[in-house]
């Protein structure tokens, strides 16, 4: 597993890559809560992600989470076919925000 963040229209685009299991998930946790402790409107772009597990899924939800207490945007950009696989079985598709690419900033 591979992440990068990367400053774009106005939000930070975390770029993950690879597969986020339970080995991995605690750095993909830290990359996007960073981001959001630094008052970083923040997108996760998950096109390059291969695989997911139940640990990677909660890492997102706790971006989400940590977003919305501090009135921030969290989306997920460019879902792979596998996390989104993912998602819609945890019906997790009906409360992220998703999109294509990051959406204006409001």
């Amino acid at each position: 597993m591979s992440a990068k963040v990367i400053m774009e229209g106005g939000f930070a685009v975390v770029h993950l890559e690879g597969e986020i299991d339970l080995s991995c998930a605690p750095a993909v946790r830290k990359t996007i809560l960073d981001q959001l402790r630094l008052g970083q409107h923040t997108c996760v772009n998950l096109a390059q992600v291969s695989y997911i597990d139940s640990s990677g899924i909660a890492g997102l939800v706790e971006g989400f989470q940590a977003a919305k207490k501090k009135g921030l945007q969290f989306f997920l950009i460019a879902v792979s076919e596998p996390v989104m696989s993912v998602l819609t079985l945890a019906r997790l598709d009906k409360v992220f925000s998703i999109h294509a690419t990051p959406p204006p900033r409001n």
